[in-house]
């Protein structure tokens, strides 16, 4: 194939991923299986083997936006009030996955290694974070779930490659140690979250010092590959670091960029992850028909009734492990079950069958070494490789067409904490501004009646047309009156979700009014707060 034939093979999969994202929101099929059911069938096309990405290559392009976006856009306060249950699936059920499987795998292939067998357990264990939220996007899931599912997503695939890492190591050098895998779990941990605050803290002080929309979008976009390629230099967690670089930086952007800048980094962030999340399923799909074409039949026949029982066992053990997580520390604790009752079982269930596998554990799989250290073939290589394709189509077609008639079956009652808290931070958004309003009643340059204007304005919540009749002078009084009573809105609703009063979420879906209040006020570069 030609580098122009390449080019409109790779035209005409970005113009599939579109429309089949398009259709997706028509029918009641997760976007992803869709995406995924086209790139089989493009895989199977004459020269797909063009679209073939190498696995490092996938880790680079897709995974650092898709987790620092994932942290941006995640309340750090519901976090850390989650972080018990998310470190029991994102740690705990990561572990016992992998050890589980592991074990299985040694009886299923007899003579696998404990490396292979344990690398195998961890390229499975991780639900992937973009099937995930490409299924819950589309469901009215009470936030406690859905906070404890971001979470998960965002440290569980930190969790798995180091696991994984340290299994290959073992694989090609043909040593095993358990207790340095240990120790290096926890340095690449800490290790990564380092990298990424001091990425995200640079990030941060450069854009206090520009003011210039396009270059500060440009950093946000940079942020995530700047904290993979520092954490992959030293050889830690660069799922960590992009974690841990995103949170940072969200606590921080309300005040140090414009709202311009703000409101243009949205755009581009989410036309940039539409982008990607399209890409990666089409591509995962062709990756599977490549993966599909080029193996034997009895060898699909065998392994694929392997991989079928490792996806069952996946499933199981999340099944078992959710409930068992969540009822015995309360059972152990009084002061626990006291402060946190027991949640209702639709919840339990929800999060227990939320873990479809995807482009990560794939990635991860085809990226194991073709050989050792020794020059001899990396043993069971393509039989991980051929489990993991079933792992991953059986969680992502079975749960997600099923996550769907099994929410609309279960009814979760509604959750009324995001409505409580976008009134609250109205109010005191609302109380802030009249407060600054009373403080400017006494400045020369304003008068009663501008005054009442504009309070009129806030009590309504809603800004009057200024009429071209009016005098220049007074048309500057209102101006300033308004910026400066929006300013006092943004400096209440950060100042309330720094308290934990509010959510991130309620502060971007509010910060985001402002903005483009102050777009139409012609501040759109002007720093608040």
């Amino acid at each position: 194939m030609n580098q122009e034939e390449s080019v409109l093979l790779a035209i005409g999969v970005a113009i599939a991923a579109i429309l089949l994202a398009a259709l997706g929101r028509r029918l009641p099929i997760p976007t992803a299986i869709l995406q995924v059911l086209g790139g089989l069938v493009v895989g199977l096309l004459p020269g797909a083997a063009a679209l073939r990405m190498s696995p490092d290559l996938v880790f680079f392009v897709f995974l650092p936006p898709v987790l620092w976006a994932g942290a941006f856009f995640t309340s750090f306060r519901d976090f850390k009030a989650n972080l018990r249950p998310i470190s029991m699936l994102a740690i705990g059920l990561v572990v016992v996955t992998t050890a589980l499987v592991a074990i299985v795998a040694r009886a299923l292939f007899p003579g696998i290694p404990w490396a292979a067998a344990v690398a195998l357990g961890a390229i499975v264990s991780p639900p992937d974070a973009v099937a995930a939220e490409a299924v819950l996007k589309r469901l009215p899931i009470p936030r406690r779930v859905i906070s404890i599912l971001e979470g998960e997503s965002l440290v569980n695939d930190a969790s798995a490659l180091i696991l994984y890492r340290g299994a290959v190591a073992a694989l090609v050098t043909g040593v095993f140690s358990p207790g340095e895998l240990v120790v290096r779990f926890f340095v690449d941990a800490a290790m990564g979250i380092l990298v990424g605050l001091v990425v995200s803290w640079l990030v941060v002080q450069v854009a206090r010092r520009t003011n210039d929309p396009l270059a500060e979008t440009a950093l946000t976009l940079l942020g995530p590959y700047l904290a993979w390629i520092g954490a992959e230099s030293l050889h830690v967690s660069a799922v960590l670091a992009c974690v841990a670089g995103g949170i940072y930086l969200r606590q921080h952007f309300s005040t140090v960029v414009a709202p311009a800048s703000r409101v243009q980094a949205r755009a581009v962030w989410d036309l940039f992850l539409f982008g990607l999340n399209s890409l990666v399923f089409l591509l995962l799909g062709a990756e599977f028909g490549d993966l599909i074409e080029g193996s034997a039949a009895d060898a699909l026949l065998t392994v694929g009734g392997s991989g079928l029982v490792i996806a069952g066992l996946v499933i199981l053990v999340r099944l078992v492990w959710v409930p068992l997580a969540t009822a015995l520390p309360r059972w152990l604790s009084p002061a626990l079950r006291a402060r946190d009752p027991m949640p209702p079982f639709a919840a339990i269930f929800m999060i227990s069958w939320t873990s479809m596998r995807g482009m990560v554990s794939l990635a991860a799989a085809l990226a194991l070494p073709l050989v050792t250290a020794a020059g001899a073939p990396t043993p069971f290589r393509s039989e991980i490789v051929l489990v993991t394709v079933v792992v991953v189509l059986v969680t992502l077609v079975l749960q997600g067409l099923t996550l769907i008639p099994i929410f609309s079956r279960l009814k979760l009652p509604p959750d009324p904490a995001p409505a409580l808290e976008h009134a609250h931070a109205q109010a005191e958004a609302r109380r802030a501004a009249l407060e600054q309003l009373a403080d400017l009643s006494g400045e020369p340059w304003v008068t009663r009646e501008e005054l009442a204007r504009v309070e009129a304005e806030i009590r309504h919540g809603h800004q009057h047309a200024s009429s071209g009749g009016e005098a220049m002078a007074r048309a500057v009084t209102l101006r300033r009156l308004r910026l400066s009573t929006l300013a006092a809105r943004r400096r209440a609703l950060i100042r309330l979700r720094d308290e934990g009063a509010i959510s991130d979420e309620v502060l971007l879906e509010l910060e985001r009014d402002l903005d483009f209040e102050a777009l139409q006020l012609g501040a759109g570069s002007e720093r608040e707060g």
